[in-house]
């Protein structure tokens, strides 16, 4: 890691005194950069681009899904705590649309419709199938953030070796040593390093976001099982 560190410190002032000695106009900006750069650091580049244009799209999907996911379960849990009886809840939450809690609840409720004689513990099995199959739907597309931010980095740091790998070859052919032979290489390395960290720091930080979204929503799910299991309970002790 100090190596890696100090090797990019040395690239960043190389950078500097590249941009500082009058190239930008002929190509020294951060674009003239890419089309210059090699085949494979372009490569690269686009790998990278891909990667975050896909850890995007799964993020604006995903807050859009978990947000709207969240309120109909917070709809259930209203009209949950409104009923009394099971056929009250059942009538309260006919209108709700599908999601996760009302998965559950409709699960036990097949169930019971099946049962000739009270079995708990099969209506809690169906219920924690139920929750299984809804927590893998909420999972969906998770790893693919989950990759990007563990791959991003070290896909960067590929094109980073490449770039000083370039910046040295320039060295030795050139007939004097100057700023002008290894910049270009070593510009390569920074643009794959940060692209590499830009790609990876949104994933990781939505990945985590999301995964505890799907921990609290798995909670709600296993209390609201519970509940439903005192429901039916209380119920058949009543009758």
């Amino acid at each position: 890691m100090i190596v890696i560190t100090s090797i990019f410190l040395f690239a960043v002032q190389m950078l500097a005194l590249y941009l500082q000695d009058g190239q930008t106009a002929e190509g020294g900006s951060l674009v003239g950069l890419v089309f210059r750069a090699s085949p494979i650091a372009k490569l690269i580049l686009l790998i990278l681009v891909g990667l975050s244009i896909a850890s995007w799209s799964i993020i604006f999907s995903k807050w859009k899904s978990t947000r709207r996911t969240r309120e109909l379960s917070a709809s259930f849990m209203q009209s949950f705590e409104k009923s009394g009886r099971w056929s009250e809840l059942y009538a309260n939450t006919s209108s709700l649309l599908d999601n996760p809690l009302k998965a559950i609840f409709l699960a036990a409720h097949q169930e019971l419709q099946k049962q000739t004689r009270l079995n708990t513990d099969a209506i809690q099995r169906v219920m924690q199938s139920a929750a299984i199959d809804e927590t893998t739907r909420l999972e969906q597309s998770l790893g693919l953030l989950a990759s990007t931010a563990s791959a991003s980095p070290f896909i960067g740091l590929f094109g980073t070796v490449v770039g000083i790998i370039i910046a040295f070859q320039g060295l030795t052919q050139a007939s004097t040593a100057s700023i002008q032979a290894v910049a270009p290489g070593i510009a390569e390395a920074l643009i794959a390093t940060a692209a590499g960290i830009g790609a990876a720091i949104p994933a990781v930080l939505a990945y985590n976001h999301y995964v505890n979204i799907i921990k609290v929503m798995t909670a709600e799910m296993d209390s609201l099982s519970l509940r439903l299991l005192n429901l039916i309970e209380r119920e058949a002790q009543n009758s």
